[in-house]
């Protein structure tokens, strides 16, 4: 018997799993950019990360350098869409590719290579 995920439950995870992959993002910007960087998408990352930064502010241990900060706080939201969401759809365990944010991409990668013929 298969159980269908619910229409809020996939919209939250996409927004967890935007907001995750920009931080991700921001944080892979920052291995070769500055902050003080006028690169457009740089702006952009951290224009949209900067609240989320501010708000975890107060469980971000002070030994973490700079950089770092944006890849620990994905994690929260790592740990949220694997586990927590999971948990409160009442799945026991959740697989490879469970995220369906991923799993759309995988899906679209594979169909461009020519893995997955319609």
């Amino acid at each position: 018997m298969t159980q269908t995920i619910p229409l809020w439950a996939i919209a939250v995870d996409y927004i967890l799993g935007m907001v995750m992959w920009t931080l991700i993002g921001r944080f892979g910007m920052r291995l070769f950019l500055s902050e003080e960087n006028r690169f457009f998408f740089s702006r952009i990352f951290i224009k949209l990360t900067d609240p989320l930064l501010k708000l975890f502010k107060p469980i971000t241990p002070e030994f973490l350098i700079q950089p770092l900060i944006p890849l620990y706080v994905a994690w929260f939201f790592y740990m949220t869409r694997f586990y927590l969401m999971p948990w409160l759809l009442g799945y026991s365990v959740m697989g490879m590719l469970s995220f369906p944010l991923e799993s759309e991409l995988a899906q679209g990668v594979a169909h461009l290579i020519g893995l997955i013929v319609d």
